[in-house]
């Protein structure tokens, strides 16, 4: 076990690197260590290295990668909790609404013009924030209304029932709204571009908390994925838990698709593969689903402005062509183990 995960570990720095090093311009993996000592402990540049190419390292490269890596660790350990609290494997924040939330706020900023006194420039990431977090609060509320028990199966209809309404109020803003029409559609397809520190500073500390607190939450992870009824019989709190946990998840999906946009399938891929490698046990499957999730989604960012440069693709395009056939895949699969089982 301690040999795959150092080998993920080293698999995903490398990852982290090339991401870096490979872009119009390819710079070795000495240079980028050399410029990360002279911009965090002041050493000097060697002669072949200019402070323009030091800037393209520095201020372009690794903002957008961090954040790249970042986005993909929430999203996948928000799929992770997903997967083990529905106890569905197709289950992600996506299915919950948040996504459809979180571009509903988008579409008020895009098309509205909404702007938020004395945090104008911030407008768009907040409410998308607060709209997907607003839906998944709205998906338990009513779930809890309709089923006192909270049955995954309630709180996964209503969430699907509440992403096909919000929508259908998108679609029609679509529709009356043309001027802000291509924007906000490159905003649903997900993009690292013209990103910086700035954005990295906001993000990071967000996902490392909401990581952190999941990974304080194992054992209620562990126990309920072998069923509420258990989980019960040795004391969780399992309603309480479950809103809990699907809140902070959802807090990281929408957190993250607030400030890059719509970006799927991740949430699904990485949990899946960190399990068929190391387990079902969530004290390995959550930090591992962060480090296969973030390397995941630098592979797709380097894709995404490499395969047709000097075009660049949509993230989320890139995504889901990997993340489409898998979701088939985990569907029938699970489809024909059931058939088998009966």
């Amino acid at each position: 076990m301690k040999t795959k995960i150092v080998a993920t570990v080293c698999v995903s720095a490398a990852t982290l690197i090339l991401g870096i090093a490979v872009g119009s311009v390819y710079f070795p993996p000495a240079d980028i260590l050399q410029i990360i000592a002279y911009n965090l402990f002041g050493f000097d540049l060697p002669e072949h290295i200019t402070h323009n190419r030091a800037a393209i390292v520095w201020s372009a490269r690794m903002p957008r990668v961090l954040l790249a890596f970042c986005a993909g660790a929430a999203l996948s350990v928000s799929g992770a909790v997903m997967q083990s609290v529905l106890r569905n494997p197709l289950a992600s924040s996506f299915t919950l609404g948040v996504s459809s939330g979180a571009s509903l706020g988008a579409s008020l900023v895009i098309f509205l013009g909404v702007a938020l006194p004395f945090l104008s420039l911030f407008t768009l990431p907040i409410l998308g924030f607060v709209f997907g977090l607003g839906t998944i609060l709205l998906v338990m509320t009513i779930s809890r209304r309709l089923d006192p028990r909270m049955e995954n199966h309630s709180i996964i209809l209503t969430g699907m029932v509440f992403a096909l309404f919000i929508n259908a109020v998108t679609t029609l803003m679509f529709a009356l709204f043309r001027e802000g029409t291509q924007r906000m559609v490159l905003w649903q397809m997900g993009s690292f571009s013209m990103r910086d520190w700035h954005t990295v500073y906001i993000l990071a500390p967000i996902t490392l908390a909401g990581i952190i607190y999941i990974c304080m939450r194992k054992r209620e992870l562990d126990v309920m994925t072998f069923g509420e009824e258990q989980a019960q019989s040795i004391g969780v709190n399992v309603k309480s838990v479950k809103m809990l946990l699907l809140v902070v998840a959802a807090a990281l999906t929408g957190g993250t698709i607030a400030f890059v946009g719509v970006i799927g399938f991740v949430d699904l891929v990485a949990p899946h593969v960190v399990r068929k490698i190391f387990g079902p046990a969530h004290r390995v499957v959550i930090p591992m689903s962060a480090v296969v999730g973030g390397a995941f989604m630098v592979l797709s960012d380097l894709a995404a402005r490499t395969l047709m440069a000097p075009i660049e693709l949509p993230v989320g395009a890139v995504t889901a062509i990997i993340g489409a056939p898998f979701f088939a895949y985990v569907y029938f699969s699970k489809r024909k183990k059931g058939r088998v089982e009966r």
